[in-house]
């Protein structure tokens, strides 16, 4: 599958694609707001959005793909406990249980926390783990979500101080 930007978030609000301004920001925030934020630095573009399957077993993307380089800093997007930090089917995840119950695993990550430590928000957890990964050629981090049931959710609708996320489509 091509990697195609979908938009780009620049202070978790997306700014690109028709109507949008250059630089001008759609549903900010107060930084105040305890929700959760990107797992990387800003400004973040998202190649690939969050597409819920029609049921749990079928194919579908349990998360968003976000650019990034090998290297990049991760990030905590919550405060949390990491429970999960190894391989699992050929790359490396990181797993964090928040407070509100929810899990966010991203990867490919080289981990700089191991399970059992406590993180605060936005603490660097580890860097973006290099090779081959499903954004191939491009780089990219996968950020998931799952409530205490399970289910997956879209990260993009938990992002602090934010309403429904409308992602505009880069102009061609």
């Amino acid at each position: 599958m091509l990697a195609v930007p979908l938009a780009t978030v620049v202070a978790a609000d997306v700014v690109a694609g028709p109507g949008a301004a250059p630089g001008e920001r759609l549903g900010a925030s107060p930084a105040t707001d305890r929700g959760y934020t990107f797992p990387l630095e800003e400004p973040v573009e998202v190649v690939r959005a969050f597409d819920a399957p029609e049921e749990r077993w079928l194919s579908g993307h349990r998360g968003v793909d976000l650019r990034a380089a090998p290297g990049d800093p991760v990030l905590a997007p919550a405060p949390g406990v990491v429970t999960f930090a190894g391989p699992v089917a050929g790359r490396v995840v990181l797993t964090l249980r928040h407070p509100d119950g929810r899990r966010s695993s991203v990867e490919p990550v080289v981990p700089g926390v191991a399970a059992g430590d406590a993180v605060e928000q936005g603490a660097v957890v580890g860097q973006v783990g290099g090779g081959e990964t499903h954004c191939a050629p491009a780089t990219c981090l996968h950020w998931g979500v799952r409530t205490p049931g399970d289910a997956y959710v879209d990260p993009l609708t938990l992002l602090a101080g934010r309403g429904p996320v409308v992602l505009l489509p880069d102009a061609p």
